[in-house]
Protein backbone atom coordinates (compact mmCIF):
# COMPACT_ATOMS: atom_id res chain seq x y z
CA UNK A 1 0.00 0.00 0.00
CA UNK A 2 2.81 2.00 0.98
CA UNK A 3 4.57 1.85 -2.12
CA UNK A 4 1.63 2.48 -4.62
CA UNK A 5 0.81 5.47 -2.75
CA UNK A 6 4.74 6.58 -3.16
CA UNK A 7 4.61 5.92 -7.08
CA UNK A 8 1.22 7.98 -7.26
CA UNK A 9 2.99 11.02 -5.79
CA UNK A 10 5.76 10.26 -7.66
CA UNK A 11 3.85 10.47 -10.59
CA UNK A 12 1.81 13.26 -9.79
CA UNK A 13 5.20 15.66 -8.93
CA UNK A 14 6.20 14.41 -12.29
CA UNK A 15 3.11 15.18 -13.79
CA UNK A 16 3.36 18.35 -12.42
CA UNK A 17 6.74 19.64 -13.16
CA UNK A 18 5.88 19.07 -16.75
CA UNK A 19 2.78 21.39 -16.07
CA UNK A 20 5.11 24.11 -14.88
CA UNK A 21 7.81 23.40 -17.28
CA UNK A 22 5.71 23.47 -20.21
CA UNK A 23 3.44 26.57 -19.08
CA UNK A 24 6.69 28.84 -18.05
CA UNK A 25 8.03 28.18 -21.25
CA UNK A 26 4.80 29.54 -22.92
CA UNK A 27 5.30 32.45 -20.50
CA UNK A 28 9.04 33.28 -21.63
CA UNK A 29 7.88 33.31 -25.63
CA UNK A 30 5.47 35.81 -24.67
CA UNK A 31 7.44 38.02 -22.92
CA UNK A 32 9.95 37.38 -25.60
CA UNK A 33 7.84 38.06 -28.40
CA UNK A 34 6.77 41.73 -26.72
CA UNK A 35 10.39 42.71 -27.09
CA UNK A 36 11.31 41.44 -30.20
CA UNK A 37 10.72 44.55 -32.31
CA UNK A 38 12.31 47.34 -30.24
CA UNK A 39 16.00 46.39 -30.58
CA UNK A 40 14.93 46.02 -34.35
CA UNK A 41 13.07 50.14 -34.82
CA UNK A 42 16.48 51.29 -36.48
CA UNK A 43 16.57 48.63 -38.79
CA UNK A 44 13.13 48.13 -39.94
CA UNK A 45 12.25 51.72 -40.16
CA UNK A 46 15.26 52.28 -42.66
CA UNK A 47 14.01 49.21 -44.59
CA UNK A 48 10.37 50.48 -44.94
CA UNK A 49 11.43 54.13 -44.98
CA UNK A 50 8.93 54.79 -42.34
CA UNK A 51 9.38 57.15 -38.92
CA UNK A 52 9.52 56.07 -35.29
CA UNK A 53 6.03 56.77 -34.47
CA UNK A 54 4.81 54.91 -37.45
CA UNK A 55 7.02 51.98 -36.15
CA UNK A 56 5.97 52.56 -32.81
CA UNK A 57 2.03 52.30 -34.14
CA UNK A 58 3.10 48.45 -34.71
CA UNK A 59 3.61 47.88 -30.58
CA UNK A 60 0.53 50.03 -29.69
CA UNK A 61 -1.75 47.79 -32.27
CA UNK A 62 -0.61 44.69 -30.22
CA UNK A 63 -1.14 46.17 -26.94
CA UNK A 64 -4.53 47.62 -27.98
CA UNK A 65 -5.72 44.35 -29.13
CA UNK A 66 -4.71 42.18 -25.98
CA UNK A 67 -6.38 44.77 -23.81
CA UNK A 68 -9.68 44.11 -25.45
CA UNK A 69 -9.56 40.72 -26.06
CA UNK A 70 -7.96 39.22 -23.27
CA UNK A 71 -11.33 39.25 -21.04
CA UNK A 72 -12.83 37.38 -23.68
CA UNK A 73 -10.05 34.81 -24.22
CA UNK A 74 -10.19 34.02 -20.23
CA UNK A 75 -13.51 33.60 -20.98
CA UNK A 76 -13.07 30.71 -23.63
CA UNK A 77 -10.24 29.26 -21.51
CA UNK A 78 -12.75 28.17 -18.85
CA UNK A 79 -14.77 26.62 -22.01
CA UNK A 80 -12.81 24.68 -23.97
CA UNK A 81 -9.50 23.11 -23.35
CA UNK A 82 -6.87 25.50 -21.69
CA UNK A 83 -3.54 23.96 -22.91
CA UNK A 84 -5.23 23.81 -26.68
CA UNK A 85 -6.10 27.78 -26.57
CA UNK A 86 -2.35 28.00 -24.75
CA UNK A 87 -1.15 26.39 -28.02
CA UNK A 88 -3.12 28.16 -30.40
CA UNK A 89 -1.67 31.52 -28.79
CA UNK A 90 1.98 30.41 -29.36
CA UNK A 91 1.17 29.45 -33.01
CA UNK A 92 -0.91 32.73 -33.58
CA UNK A 93 2.18 34.80 -32.54
CA UNK A 94 4.71 32.80 -34.53
CA UNK A 95 2.95 32.71 -37.22
CA UNK A 96 2.78 36.97 -37.03
CA UNK A 97 6.64 37.08 -37.03
CA UNK A 98 6.69 35.02 -40.17
CA UNK A 99 4.40 36.72 -41.81
CA UNK A 100 6.15 40.01 -41.47
CA UNK A 101 9.37 38.44 -42.14
CA UNK A 102 8.45 37.02 -45.45
CA UNK A 103 6.05 39.65 -46.50
CA UNK A 104 7.47 43.06 -47.52
CA UNK A 105 4.85 45.84 -46.83
CA UNK A 106 4.66 47.71 -43.27
CA UNK A 107 0.75 47.53 -43.38
CA UNK A 108 1.22 43.49 -43.34
CA UNK A 109 3.26 44.18 -40.61
CA UNK A 110 0.93 46.27 -38.19
CA UNK A 111 -1.49 43.78 -39.05
CA UNK A 112 0.54 40.99 -37.81
CA UNK A 113 1.04 42.38 -34.98
CA UNK A 114 -2.54 42.93 -34.29
CA UNK A 115 -2.68 38.97 -34.79
CA UNK A 116 0.57 38.83 -32.33
CA UNK A 117 -1.80 40.45 -29.66
CA UNK A 118 -4.68 38.10 -30.55
CA UNK A 119 -2.26 35.24 -29.72
CA UNK A 120 -0.88 37.51 -26.37
CA UNK A 121 -4.66 37.48 -25.20
CA UNK A 122 -4.33 33.74 -24.14
CA UNK A 123 -1.27 33.49 -21.98
CA UNK A 124 -2.31 34.67 -18.57
CA UNK A 125 -5.74 33.43 -18.69
CA UNK A 126 -4.52 30.06 -19.50
CA UNK A 127 -1.77 29.58 -17.51
CA UNK A 128 -2.91 30.60 -14.30
CA UNK A 129 -5.82 28.30 -15.51
CA UNK A 130 -3.48 25.44 -15.76
CA UNK A 131 -1.42 25.94 -13.11
CA UNK A 132 -4.00 26.51 -10.52
CA UNK A 133 -5.89 23.65 -11.72
CA UNK A 134 -3.12 20.97 -12.20
CA UNK A 135 -0.58 21.70 -9.53
CA UNK A 136 -1.25 21.24 -6.10
CA UNK A 137 -2.28 23.41 -3.36
CA UNK A 138 1.16 23.16 -0.96
CA UNK A 139 3.15 23.97 -4.57
CA UNK A 140 0.96 26.34 -6.68
CA UNK A 141 2.76 29.43 -4.92
CA UNK A 142 5.84 27.88 -5.89
CA UNK A 143 4.63 27.14 -10.10
CA UNK A 144 3.73 30.83 -9.68
CA UNK A 145 6.65 31.94 -9.42
CA UNK A 146 8.60 30.04 -11.45
CA UNK A 147 5.85 30.63 -14.07
CA UNK A 148 6.98 34.23 -13.45
CA UNK A 149 10.36 33.69 -13.40
CA UNK A 150 10.14 32.51 -17.05
CA UNK A 151 8.33 35.20 -18.34
CA UNK A 152 11.00 37.66 -17.08
CA UNK A 153 13.74 35.97 -18.48
CA UNK A 154 12.09 35.70 -21.56
CA UNK A 155 11.83 39.39 -21.81
CA UNK A 156 15.72 39.57 -20.04
CA UNK A 157 16.95 36.87 -23.45
CA UNK A 158 14.99 39.15 -26.45
CA UNK A 159 17.43 42.32 -26.73
CA UNK A 160 20.35 40.36 -26.74
CA UNK A 161 19.38 37.27 -28.99
CA UNK A 162 17.25 39.17 -31.70
CA UNK A 163 20.70 41.70 -32.37
CA UNK A 164 22.66 38.73 -32.68
CA UNK A 165 19.86 37.05 -34.84
CA UNK A 166 19.96 40.30 -37.07
CA UNK A 167 23.70 40.45 -37.31
CA UNK A 168 23.68 37.04 -39.08
CA UNK A 169 20.11 36.99 -41.12
CA UNK A 170 19.25 40.84 -41.00
CA UNK A 171 15.75 41.69 -39.13
CA UNK A 172 13.91 39.79 -41.09
CA UNK A 173 15.60 36.54 -40.31
CA UNK A 174 15.21 37.35 -36.29
CA UNK A 175 11.80 37.58 -36.61
CA UNK A 176 11.85 34.17 -38.17
CA UNK A 177 14.09 32.91 -35.51
CA UNK A 178 11.85 33.73 -32.89
CA UNK A 179 9.07 32.79 -34.90
CA UNK A 180 10.83 29.25 -34.85
CA UNK A 181 11.06 29.50 -31.13
CA UNK A 182 7.16 29.83 -30.61
CA UNK A 183 6.55 27.02 -32.92
CA UNK A 184 8.88 24.67 -31.16
CA UNK A 185 7.31 25.29 -27.79
CA UNK A 186 3.96 24.91 -29.27
CA UNK A 187 4.88 21.65 -30.33
CA UNK A 188 5.70 20.42 -27.50
CA UNK A 189 2.38 21.74 -25.71
CA UNK A 190 0.90 20.13 -28.15
CA UNK A 191 1.72 16.99 -27.36
CA UNK A 192 2.04 17.34 -23.59
CA UNK A 193 -1.19 15.41 -22.37
CA UNK A 194 -3.73 17.27 -20.05
CA UNK A 195 -2.72 16.62 -16.04
CA UNK A 196 -5.99 15.84 -13.91
CA UNK A 197 -6.62 18.50 -11.44
CA UNK A 198 -4.40 18.47 -8.45
CA UNK A 199 -7.87 19.14 -6.42
CA UNK A 200 -11.18 18.15 -8.48
CA UNK A 201 -13.69 21.01 -8.33
CA UNK A 202 -15.56 21.51 -5.80
CA UNK A 203 -19.87 20.92 -5.87
CA UNK A 204 -21.69 23.09 -3.56
CA UNK A 205 -23.39 20.73 -1.05
CA UNK A 206 -27.15 21.31 -0.18
CA UNK A 207 -28.20 24.65 1.50
CA UNK A 208 -24.64 26.35 0.36
CA UNK A 209 -24.81 29.42 -1.42
CA UNK A 210 -23.89 28.62 -5.03
CA UNK A 211 -21.16 31.32 -6.48
CA UNK A 212 -22.25 32.99 -9.97
CA UNK A 213 -19.30 32.22 -12.28
CA UNK A 214 -20.77 34.20 -15.21
CA UNK A 215 -19.13 37.69 -16.32
CA UNK A 216 -20.93 39.41 -13.29
CA UNK A 217 -18.00 37.34 -11.17
CA UNK A 218 -15.70 40.29 -12.43
CA UNK A 219 -17.76 42.88 -10.87
CA UNK A 220 -17.74 41.29 -7.38
CA UNK A 221 -15.29 43.24 -5.29
CA UNK A 222 -12.49 40.81 -4.54
CA UNK A 223 -12.34 40.56 -8.35
CA UNK A 224 -12.17 44.49 -9.09
CA UNK A 225 -9.55 45.51 -6.47
CA UNK A 226 -7.43 42.44 -7.39
CA UNK A 227 -7.94 44.12 -10.98
CA UNK A 228 -7.10 47.38 -9.30
CA UNK A 229 -3.82 46.49 -7.46
CA UNK A 230 -2.94 45.31 -10.94
CA UNK A 231 -2.78 47.99 -12.42
CA UNK A 232 -1.72 50.03 -9.97
CA UNK A 233 1.49 47.66 -9.15
CA UNK A 234 2.06 47.65 -13.33
CA UNK A 235 1.94 51.44 -13.09
CA UNK A 236 4.93 51.63 -10.82
CA UNK A 237 6.84 48.91 -12.66
CA UNK A 238 6.64 50.41 -15.73
CA UNK A 239 7.60 53.72 -14.59
CA UNK A 240 10.68 52.64 -13.07
CA UNK A 241 11.14 50.80 -15.86
CA UNK A 242 10.97 53.10 -19.14
CA UNK A 243 11.77 56.56 -17.03
CA UNK A 244 14.02 56.39 -14.41
CA UNK A 245 17.03 56.68 -16.08
CA UNK A 246 16.09 59.96 -17.70
CA UNK A 247 14.14 61.19 -14.70
CA UNK A 248 17.06 60.66 -12.66
CA UNK A 249 19.33 62.70 -15.09
CA UNK A 250 17.20 65.55 -15.48
CA UNK A 251 16.42 65.83 -11.78
CA UNK A 252 19.78 64.88 -10.34
CA UNK A 253 22.16 64.64 -12.89
CA UNK A 254 22.88 61.34 -12.63
CA UNK A 255 24.54 59.85 -15.18
CA UNK A 256 23.29 57.49 -17.99
CA UNK A 257 25.62 54.86 -17.01
CA UNK A 258 24.75 54.68 -13.39
CA UNK A 259 21.15 55.27 -13.65
CA UNK A 260 21.18 52.25 -16.09
CA UNK A 261 23.60 50.32 -13.63
CA UNK A 262 20.58 50.76 -11.18
CA UNK A 263 18.07 49.90 -13.29
CA UNK A 264 19.63 46.90 -14.21
CA UNK A 265 20.38 45.91 -11.06
CA UNK A 266 16.47 46.09 -9.74
CA UNK A 267 15.38 44.02 -12.86
CA UNK A 268 18.06 41.62 -11.70
CA UNK A 269 16.94 42.13 -8.34
CA UNK A 270 13.76 41.51 -9.48
CA UNK A 271 13.99 38.18 -10.53
CA UNK A 272 15.75 36.62 -8.58
CA UNK A 273 12.90 38.10 -5.37
CA UNK A 274 10.46 36.45 -7.17
CA UNK A 275 12.11 32.86 -6.79
CA UNK A 276 12.11 34.26 -3.48
CA UNK A 277 8.25 35.29 -3.12
CA UNK A 278 7.43 31.67 -4.08
CA UNK A 279 9.21 30.45 -1.27
CA UNK A 280 7.69 32.98 0.98
CA UNK A 281 4.04 32.56 -0.50
CA UNK A 282 3.88 28.82 0.39
CA UNK A 283 4.98 29.59 3.99
CA UNK A 284 2.51 32.24 4.61
CA UNK A 285 -1.10 32.93 4.11
CA UNK A 286 -1.23 36.93 4.90
CA UNK A 287 -0.42 37.69 1.12
CA UNK A 288 -1.53 40.67 1.15
CA UNK A 289 0.61 41.37 4.21
CA UNK A 290 3.37 40.37 2.02
CA UNK A 291 2.68 42.47 -0.98
CA UNK A 292 1.69 45.65 1.29
CA UNK A 293 5.25 45.87 3.03
CA UNK A 294 7.18 44.88 -0.48
CA UNK A 295 5.10 47.77 -1.87
CA UNK A 296 6.06 50.09 1.18
CA UNK A 297 9.77 49.83 -0.13
CA UNK A 298 9.32 50.85 -2.95
CA UNK A 299 6.86 53.42 -2.32
CA UNK A 300 10.10 54.86 0.12
CA UNK A 301 12.19 53.95 -3.20
CA UNK A 302 10.46 56.87 -5.29
CA UNK A 303 9.93 59.29 -2.52
CA UNK A 304 14.07 59.31 -1.43
CA UNK A 305 14.76 59.74 -5.47
CA UNK A 306 12.73 62.57 -5.85
CA UNK A 307 14.00 64.45 -2.94
CA UNK A 308 17.77 63.17 -2.47
CA UNK A 309 20.49 62.66 -4.78
CA UNK A 310 21.57 59.55 -3.37
CA UNK A 311 24.85 59.27 -5.59
CA UNK A 312 25.96 56.24 -7.39
CA UNK A 313 26.35 53.50 -4.59
CA UNK A 314 23.07 54.39 -2.51
CA UNK A 315 21.13 54.32 -5.48
CA UNK A 316 21.79 51.47 -7.12
CA UNK A 317 21.38 50.17 -3.46
CA UNK A 318 17.78 51.54 -3.37
CA UNK A 319 16.82 50.38 -6.95
CA UNK A 320 18.16 46.50 -6.19
CA UNK A 321 16.54 46.43 -3.00
CA UNK A 322 13.25 48.08 -4.66
CA UNK A 323 13.10 45.23 -7.70
CA UNK A 324 13.52 42.41 -4.73
CA UNK A 325 10.95 43.20 -2.88
CA UNK A 326 8.81 43.95 -5.96
CA UNK A 327 9.19 40.54 -7.29
CA UNK A 328 9.00 39.31 -3.92
CA UNK A 329 5.33 40.10 -3.81
CA UNK A 330 4.89 38.85 -6.98
CA UNK A 331 3.96 35.05 -6.24
CA UNK A 332 1.43 36.45 -3.43
CA UNK A 333 -0.27 39.00 -5.62
CA UNK A 334 -1.01 35.90 -8.03
CA UNK A 335 -1.95 33.31 -5.02
CA UNK A 336 -4.41 36.69 -3.71
CA UNK A 337 -6.28 36.49 -6.80
CA UNK A 338 -6.49 32.40 -6.69
CA UNK A 339 -8.16 32.91 -3.24
CA UNK A 340 -10.91 35.41 -4.55
CA UNK A 341 -11.28 32.66 -7.53
CA UNK A 342 -14.10 29.88 -7.52
CA UNK A 343 -13.30 27.01 -9.06
CA UNK A 344 -14.04 27.10 -12.59
CA UNK A 345 -14.02 30.76 -13.27
CA UNK A 346 -9.72 30.92 -13.17
CA UNK A 347 -9.14 31.73 -17.28
CA UNK A 348 -11.89 34.59 -17.02
CA UNK A 349 -10.77 35.86 -13.66
CA UNK A 350 -6.96 35.90 -14.45
CA UNK A 351 -7.76 37.34 -17.79
CA UNK A 352 -9.33 40.27 -16.32
CA UNK A 353 -7.32 40.82 -13.55
CA UNK A 354 -4.10 40.47 -15.62
CA UNK A 355 -5.32 43.17 -18.34
CA UNK A 356 -4.08 45.67 -15.16
CA UNK A 357 -0.56 45.17 -17.06
CA UNK A 358 -2.09 46.39 -20.42
CA UNK A 359 -4.25 49.28 -18.80
CA UNK A 360 -0.88 50.34 -17.00
CA UNK A 361 1.47 49.58 -19.89
CA UNK A 362 -0.80 52.23 -21.94
CA UNK A 363 -1.59 54.82 -19.35
CA UNK A 364 2.15 55.17 -18.11
CA UNK A 365 4.30 56.18 -21.11
CA UNK A 366 1.71 58.80 -21.61
CA UNK A 367 1.61 60.14 -18.14
CA UNK A 368 5.31 59.78 -17.02
CA UNK A 369 6.29 61.60 -20.57
CA UNK A 370 3.77 63.93 -20.00
CA UNK A 371 5.64 64.96 -16.80
CA UNK A 372 8.65 64.81 -18.36
CA UNK A 373 8.12 67.04 -21.16
CA UNK A 374 6.81 70.02 -18.73
CA UNK A 375 9.94 69.81 -17.04
CA UNK A 376 8.94 68.02 -13.97
CA UNK A 377 10.76 64.77 -13.37
CA UNK A 378 10.29 65.05 -9.59
CA UNK A 379 6.83 64.48 -10.06
CA UNK A 380 7.27 61.78 -11.96
CA UNK A 381 8.91 59.78 -8.65
CA UNK A 382 6.28 61.75 -7.08
CA UNK A 383 3.53 60.01 -9.03
CA UNK A 384 4.82 56.39 -8.91
CA UNK A 385 5.56 56.88 -4.99
CA UNK A 386 1.59 57.42 -4.90
CA UNK A 387 0.86 54.53 -7.34
CA UNK A 388 2.49 52.12 -4.98
CA UNK A 389 0.38 53.85 -2.00
CA UNK A 390 -2.55 53.68 -3.94
CA UNK A 391 -1.50 50.06 -4.52
CA UNK A 392 -0.77 49.16 -0.91
CA UNK A 393 -4.37 50.74 0.31
CA UNK A 394 -6.25 48.23 -2.54
CA UNK A 395 -4.25 45.06 -1.69
CA UNK A 396 -5.10 45.38 1.98
CA UNK A 397 -8.74 46.39 1.30
CA UNK A 398 -9.03 42.83 -0.98
CA UNK A 399 -11.39 40.45 0.80
CA UNK A 400 -11.17 37.04 0.89
CA UNK A 401 -13.66 34.79 -0.60
CA UNK A 402 -12.45 31.18 0.32
CA UNK A 403 -9.62 29.53 1.65
CA UNK A 404 -6.71 28.86 -0.79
Amino acid sequence: MTQATDLAFATRRAGEFRLIAGVSAAHFVSHYYILVLPPLFAFIRADYGVSYTEIGLAITVFNAVSAVLQTPAGFLVDRVNARLVLVAGLVLGAVGLAVASIVNSYWVLLAMFGLMGIGNTVYHPADYALLSRGVSAERVSQAYSIHTFAGLAGGAAAPATILLMHSSFGWRGAFMGAAILGFVVAIVLLFQRDEAPARPLAKPHDGAPVVDTSWRLLLSPPILINFVFFMLLSMTNFGLMNFSVVALGALHGTSPVTANTALSSNLVLGAIGVLIGGWIAARTSRHATVAASSMLVTAAACLLMANVDLGAVLLIGVMSLSGLMTGALMPSRDMLVREATPPGAFGKVFGFVTNGFNIAGMMSPLICGALMDRGEPRAVFLLLAATSVLAIIAVVSVPRRRAA
